[in-house]
């Protein structure tokens, strides 16, 4: 039992959805702390808005109630649990924030419940920046010059005063929210603005910016008897001024002298020690690399992004021993649970390099604005692990998979050196690869460190990488022009070849050097000798053995992965969180895991996100910390041997491998690897499906722009353009005529016989979506989803219902007929997702994904059905019938579940919020009732939905939406809006009796339409999108402009719609019981 015997209940707040600055890393530590709770016999209750997450599982917590996390339903479990004690520091800024909401609410007194962990003192005096300020100048510790600002005129008053660049810093927010350096009081006004309007408690700190010192962080753990210990120490690559998030960070610190370590680190805890810190906690310093000063620059009193990074770096379970330390044990009598040996008051010990690299979503939104700064911008991020800085930094690069195995863009060859000057004085994601192509044109050193002031120590690392490159480029042929496939040359000695190897180069990046293929390049290593070993994680640097370790490959000598002859299964993870592809694949794989695990088959994973579950060290029996690309993959699968593959679990990074997997000569389990290619090759498909006599939207695959006119022509405008095999709908679009089809092909993709382009009739109906287990003859539907939005906005974006409201029991008998034949014919042995489309009463498909889908998450928990298990199992031999389940569409549940879409567009800044049918969300959530409407209302409001009672409602609607729009107009007037439009709007609804007030457009002077929002005058924007998103239109203007005041912004008439429905709901005042997971399909 917990050292506290007065303790016999808990409550845990998650973090809620993924957003930027705030992602997979508080599903893994919120797991962790749910596992140590029960570990020590407490009941164990949870809340949390993310259904897609392992901790909302119903096995993690005795009650789990997925609600919305706002202080009112906080308050209402507290009620109908009445938990001894609250643990608020796993859940991120969201769960500090709440606790902190509740208790100044007066109702954890009421109820007589005490929060666990670091007091809410302690919190309030590390989250409130003057607070801070204080407390650090009263023990000694230097901050910057600053000052708490409350209002826009304070803040340039200031910056006047102490000059510019200054850093704002708002209070109680996430990811930077709000924040920036500005170099002006222009720029100072704009980011206060934003910064006040953040922040729960309307406050930014302005604070002298420190600009090119180094970024140094520190994890440490505090127990409630005072001992403290330094879990690991973290150096961010990139200078002071850009978020940590953002920021390339190495671990341990390689550039700190051992007086600057012991410095820093006696600072970090003193200040652990100052705030009463009770668990794990995070500081940030700005070290000047002239001098021995420092500052502190922020402290994180929770389990935060670097924790995840600093657990998984070293082995240490940073959340597993916090919730301990919370529940009244000591470091002292902890045990570590990876050696089983040692006590959690040993500082971990690390004899490799950690490089932790952030995945941008500028892939996905190319009008983005690249450059970094103190507002994060990344959606995920990857860890590599090497013995060396060159080494784990290109296994990180080529983690990201975003096309690059090594430190070289092929398009910075055209640029000039002027440019490339310019460019790399500037942070942005391609930074480094800008550095890069310098060293390699013989720029010097200490010019790039005056350009970007990254260490020396860095840069020269990264020459080294530059020099390997030329070492390997001398052992081309003379006569070589493009790679041959015909062999490797005899010039890559098995002596050069380790030597790169040591490095980091790819064998992808090898073989263009020399020019020939990576398939020569991998085989000649191979035949030579030149292979990987792997090294182990264990916390303590071999000095004791580990009993749970994970591994890293590397080329040295000694191999301490020893393979094992037994039953195993290889489970291919989905590597870096990204639009498009998030935390629902990592659910996926880690219950793919727990299935093999059950069947007593070993276990081993893939993967390289050290934010998720999937990466924790007692998940899988084996965790391989590698790339996700094929040279790295197949070292581990010649490495283990296993009896067969899995890919359909990893979303579409895993799919991408299992043809070279395959190739290699290693068994896929489940789907083949040919039925995959027919789902996913359009001409096939489009076979397939003409076969089976199901409808689908006439169109064709363009191999050229000519061809994709035509196509277009011959089915009539609007048509829906994608290039082939992608995830998340990136570069899709609708367009309506053949000039915005000519743009289309100019700005989003360059079309090639290898690249071809997707050209289907755009139909505008009900989209519906169906997941299905099938083991190749039984096919089960465990339910139907319909979309609130129609066809034409991404199925990521879109608000799903299930079950289905409008749907005839004619209507999903034929969904699922269509779903047997679909998964019949193509052999689905395992999971499979189908989205379709119904257009005046007929149901047409739209596409089919032979793997787990974003979906399975939401519809395992609402129905009960363990997908994921049922289809490891199917992979291993099973039938349906075996496991207890006969086909057909699964018995609907009584209760409703509304799954709605997240998104960080506050992050972006340039970024077009309107929908469409590329993906833009980043997270979702999850409202269950048994009223619709009250559904309807939790879901939007967990999706951060700040939905007013009544004011002023901006309406601006293009000319073919405006019959529609009017009944929602009328809605929003009855309900006590008043309407303001601009001319053409507005003249249209006068002429429908709906009294509004006229609003200048932007070019027609100000007060216009702009200012009305900036002023906080507007309370909510309809908008929908009139004559494309360039950013100097009004739309594009009206859109960002509400997302950057908290306004909130409604794109799609049909999401309009729901949101009505849910405020006439709230203004009925209906009560709203809560439902615990555990009683849903009750």
């Amino acid at each position: 039992m917990p050292k506290d015997k007065a303790l016999k209940k808990v409550m845990v707040i998650g973090s809620g959805p993924i957003i930027i600055g705030q992602a997979a890393e508080f599903d893994y530590a919120g797991t962790q702390a749910c596992r140590a709770l029960r570990e020590e016999g407490l009941e164990v209750v949870l809340i949390n808005s993310n259904p897609a997450t392992i901790m909302t599982d119903a096995n993690m917590a005795d009650r789990i109630y997925i609600e919305p996390l706002t202080p009112e339903f906080v308050a209402k479990v507290i009620s109908q649990e009445r938990p001894d004690a609250l643990l608020p520091t796993l859940g991120g800024q969201t769960g500090l924030n709440l606790a902190k909401q509740v208790a100044d609410a007066g109702i954890l007194d009421q109820y007589g419940v005490r929060l666990l962990g670091t007091p809410l003192e302690s919190i309030k005096r590390a989250e409130d920046r003057e607070h801070f300020k204080n407390m650090c100048l009263e023990i000694g510790e230097p901050v910057p010059e600053s000052s708490i600002i409350s209002d826009v005129d304070a803040a340039v008053a200031f910056a006047r005063k102490i000059g510019y660049p200054v850093v704002v810093r708002p209070a109680y927010t996430l990811g930077g929210t709000g924040g920036g350096v500005a170099f002006s009081e222009d720029e100072l006004r704009e980011i206060a603005v934003r910064g006040l309007t953040m922040s729960i408690i309307h406050q930014v700190l302005v604070e002298k910016c420190v600009l090119g010192w180094k970024e140094i962080e520190y994890e440490v753990m505090r127990d409630a008897a005072g001992n403290c210990i330094t879990i690991c120490s973290m150096e961010n690559i990139d200078p002071m001024g850009i978020h940590t998030g953002d920021s390339i960070v190495v671990a341990p610190t390689q550039t700190l002298s051992d007086r600057e370590h012991q410095m820093l680190r006696s600072a970090s805890l003193k200040i652990i020690r100052a705030l009463g810190v009770e668990g794990g906690c995070n500081v940030q310093f700005a070290l000047d690399p002239e001098s021995y000063d420092y500052y502190v620059i922020e402290v994180n009193p929770r389990l935060s992004r670097s924790s995840a990074l600093a657990s998984k770096a070293t082995g240490y379970p940073i959340a597993k021993v916090a919730t301990k330390v919370a529940v009244g044990l000591t470091l002292d009598e902890i045990k570590n649970a990876v050696t089983g040996k040692t006590y959690a008051c040993f500082e971990p010990a690390l004899d490799y390099v950690v490089v932790k690299y952030p995945r941008w979503p500028f892939d996905k939104f190319s009008l983005a604005n690249r450059n970094l700064g103190t507002q994060m911008k990344s959606t995920g991020e990857v860890m590599a692990i090497g013995r060396t800085f060159e080494e784990a930094l290109l296994k990180a690069v080529r983690s990201l998979e975003t096309g690059v195995t090594g430190m070289n863009l092929p398009e910075l060859r055209e640029w000039d050196n002027d440019r490339l000057r310019a460019r790399m004085a500037r942070p942005d994601d391609l930074r480094l690869f800008l550095v890069a192509e310098a060293l390699r044109r013989g720029f010097p050193v200490n010019e790039i460190f005056e350009l970007t002031r990254i260490d020396r120590f860095f840069l020269d690392k990264i020459k080294n990488i530059t020099e390997a490159e030329e070492l390997v480029r001398a052992a081309r042929p003379t006569d070589v022009g493009t790679p041959t496939g015909v062999g490797a040359p005899a010039g890559l000695t098995p002596e050069l070849l380790r030597r790169v190897k040591r490095i980091g180069l790819s064998d992808t990046t090898i073989a263009e050097l020399v020019g020939t293929t990576s398939r020569e390049v991998h085989r000649l290593r191979r035949e030579l000798g030149v292979e990987p070993v792997y090294k182990m994680v264990d916390t303590c640097a071999g000095e004791f053995e580990a009993t749970t370790p994970y591994y890293y490959s590397t080329y040295e000598d000694e191999d301490e992965a020893e393979p094992q002859a037994v039953r195993k299964v290889v489970v291919l993870g989905s590597g870096p969180i990204r639009i498009g592809q998030g935390i629902e694949f990592d659910y996926c794989s880690v219950h793919s895991v727990w299935a093999l695990k059950e069947q007593g088959v070993k276990a081993i994973i893939i993967n390289n996100n050290p934010e998720t579950v999937s990466t924790d060290f007692d998940t899988a029996d084996r965790l391989y910390f590698e790339p996700l690309v094929p040279e790295d993959v197949m070292n581990i699968l010649h490495k283990e041997k296993p009896d067969g593959v899995i890919v359909q679990f990893g979303g579409q990074t895993a799919i991408n491998l299992a043809r070279p997997v395959e190739k290699a000569g290693f068994n896929i389990l489940g789907t083949s690897v040919a039925d995959i290619d027919r789902a996913e090759d359009r001409e096939r498909f489009d076979q397939l499906v003409a076969e089976l006599g199901i409808p689908r939207p006439p169109g064709g695959t363009g191999f050229s722009v000519e061809e994709a006119q035509r196509i277009a022509e011959q089915v009539g405008f609007p048509v829906l353009v994608r290039p082939s095999y992608v995830l998340g709908g990136r570069a899709m679009e609708i367009v309506y005529n053949s000039q915005e089809l000519l743009e289309y092909m100019a700005d989003a993709v360059r079309v090639t016989p290898k690249h071809p382009v997707l050209v289907d009739k755009y139909l505008l109906g009900k989209e519906l979506e169906v997941d299905a287990v099938c083991d190749g003859e039984t096919v089960l539907v465990p339910g139907i989803m319909e979309h609130v939005e129609r066809a034409g906005i991404h199925s990521g974006d879109s608000i799903a219902v299930f079950p289905p409201q409008t749907l005839t029991p004619e209507i999903k008998e034929q969904l699922f007929e269509y779903t047997q034949q679909i998964a019949r014919a193509l052999k689905i042995r395992g999971l499979v997702n189908i989205q379709f489309v119904l257009h005046e009463g007929r149901v047409f498909v739209l596409e089919v994904n032979p793997r787990s889908s974003r979906t399975v998450p939401y519809l395992s928990k609402v129905t009960g059905i363990p997908m994921v298990n049922l289809a490891t199992r199917i992979c291993l031999g099973a039938t349906l019938p075996e496991l207890g389940y006969r086909g057909g569409l699964y018995e609907e549940t009584r209760n409703i579940a509304v799954k709605a879409p997240v998104f960080s567009f506050a992050k972006l800044l340039d970024v077009d919020v309107c929908l469409g049918p590329e993906m833009k969300s980043t997270g979702e959530v999850m409202g269950v009732s048994k009223d619709y409407a009250l559904a309807l209302y939790k879901a939007c409001l967990s999706a951060g939905y700040t939905l007013p009672s009544s004011g002023k409602a901006v309406v601006t609607i293009a000319d073919r939406d405006k019959d529609e729009a009017l009944p929602l107009v009328r809605s929003l007037v009855n309900l006590g809006f008043e309407i303001v439009a601009t001319e053409g709007t507005a003249a249209f609804l006068r002429s429908r009796a709906i009294t509004v007030e006229v609003a200048r457009k932007v070019h027609e002077g100000s007060p216009n339409i702009v200012d009305l929002i900036r002023e906080n005058r507007i309370h909510l924007v309809v908008n929908t999108l009139t004559k494309g998103k360039l950013t100097t239109r009004d739309g594009f203007r009206i859109r960002r402009a509400a997302v950057e005041m908290g306004v909130p912004c409604l794109t799609s008439l049909d999401t309009a719609r729901v949101v009505i429905e849910v405020m006439r709901a709230r203004q009925r005042g209906e009560t709203m019981p809560l439902i615990p997971l555990q009683e849903y399909v009750s």
